[in-house]
């Protein structure tokens, strides 16, 4: 009796995450359709706010985190390896701007805009402004969503490229003055070992990231019913569906392109 509950609940789990990836990708489908929306100026002043918000303001927070990865990054490599210039710029691009980079920009921006956006969203629709907007004959989605998944899309884009050069930075000065190898060696390897697929498919991982974030944040913010109570649980779904969504992209963006 408890394994056949034990099971029941685990379909209905399993049910409701596939239909929330469902309506996930359908809104940003729609989203995708509309984006000819950033044309008209008030959704311009929108999708500028979010980018304020998800991007500005989280560059010194991000260009911090990302400086201390780099010096995380090669102090393991010189406590293993010793003082070799080259490998510790080799392995300091294979990690973070094919990997470590999105994904930790990503993990930020979940952290400061997911929630904020799907709570916004939720209190928009317990205070009944997204039916004042349709009674108005303003669309929702052209008006709330596309601007706010293109500008987060933007901002997280932006902030891997900070992030990296960030960490890059970080851990030159690093190994440079306190394990004192020397500054232009390092530099030179990581020149050699950086190619521009490395960057295109680092900013391109971000770009899909931001997308599904954007997204999914949206996705629960709207189906916030009339209870101000709903608000932290839609908050908690969206943060959470976001992580699982952007690690199993990123799984399988890694094995497409690695193969």
């Amino acid at each position: 009796m408890v394994g056949d509950a034990f099971l029941r609940a685990a379909g209905r789990g399993v049910l409701g995450q596939l239909e929330h990836t469902a309506g996930v990708f359908a809104l940003l489908g729609r989203a995708l359709r509309n984006l000819g929306a950033l044309r008209a100026r008030p959704v311009r002043s929108v999708f500028f706010r979010q980018v304020y918000f998800t991007g500005l303001q989280a560059l010194a927070r991000t260009g911090g985190i990302g400086a201390l990865i780099g010096v995380i990054v090669l102090t393991q490599v010189a406590s293993l390896v010793g003082k070799n210039a080259a490998l510790g710029g080799q392995i300091l691009v294979w990690a973070v701007i094919r990997e470590l980079g999105p994904l930790f920009a990503a993990i930020i921006v979940i952290s400061r805009s997911v929630s904020a956006v799907a709570a916004e969203l939720g209190s928009m629709r317990v205070n009944r402004e997204v039916e004042l907007l349709r009674s108005l004959g303003i669309s929702p989605l052209r008006y709330l969503v596309v601007p706010r998944v293109a500008g987060v899309a933007a901002s997280l884009v932006a902030l891997t490229a900070w992030f990296e050069a960030a960490t890059i930075a970080g851990g030159l000065a690093f190994s440079s003055l306190i394990v004192q190898l020397p500054f232009l060696a390092q530099l030179r390897s990581i020149g050699g070992a950086l190619a521009a697929g490395d960057i295109g498919i680092s900013l391109l991982k971000s770009a899909l990231f931001g997308l599904v974030v954007a997204a999914t944040a949206c996705y629960h913010g709207l189906r916030v019913g009339a209870s101000i109570t709903e608000i932290p649980q839609v908050t908690t779904r969206a943060v959470m569906q976001s992580l699982s969504l952007v690690v199993v992209a990123n799984v399988l963006l890694t094995v497409v392109f690695a193969t």
